[in-house]
């Protein structure tokens, strides 16, 4: 279960750290492509999103064995 929750974390960075490129990108270049720019972002919101969803679905899990053994 901690590998699930290392990976996800590992996703959840990840995905921050794309966002903020691109966001930079934007902003220190005024002939950025925004169109591409803005699907990076949304690409990079989903990334996280969908990792915060692992994280929330290994801990409904481990509550449930949790529930289970007890």
């Amino acid at each position: 279960m901690s590998d699930t929750f290392s990976i996800a974390t590992a996703g959840i960075a990840a995905g921050t750290k794309r966002f903020e490129a691109s966001a930079k990108r934007v902003a220190q270049n005024q002939h950025a492509d925004l169109a591409r720019e803005m699907v990076e972002q949304k690409l990079a919101k989903a990334e996280v999103k969908a990792n915060i969803a692992v994280l929330k679905t290994a801990n409904k899990m481990a509550k449930s064995v949790l529930d289970i053994l007890v």
